[in-house]
């Protein structure tokens, strides 16, 4: 069985986003507990759809179901999710991040709001 990424995308002091691992066995234990939400969405893009330069529109965790996403910070560093990867996007300010579709199916998506 692969193993699930979990990571967050967060915004430096250098006003540029920035990816940080979440080591599941370690440092991530509050991704295991339970957590107050104040929404959640089931999302989709279709093949081909991109989303240009934009910060999280608020913290919340994006976890993937099916299809694949690319997400790209300034530096051009990117990170694919796949099914069951969950990405807490925190980068509320700067330039953002891109995100794709990153295959030829829809990649449906969970996003749960935090508080």
């Amino acid at each position: 069985m692969a193993k699930k990424v979990i990571f967050r995308i967060h915004t430096g002091e250098d006003g540029q986003s920035h990816f940080e691992d979440l080591d599941t066995e370690q440092g991530a234990r509050a991704f295991f507990e339970v957590q107050a939400a104040n929404s959640c969405e089931f999302r989709f893009y279709e093949p081909g759809r991109f989303q240009d330069w934009h910060p999280a529109p608020r913290r919340q965790y994006v976890v993937t179901l099916s299809g694949r996403a690319e997400v790209r910070i300034g530096d051009g560093t990117f990170r694919v999710l796949n099914p069951g990867d969950v990405m807490l996007a925190d980068d509320l300010t700067g330039q953002g991040h891109t995100t794709g579709n990153a295959g030829d199916e829809p990649w449906v998506y969970l996003t749960v709001q935090l508080p």
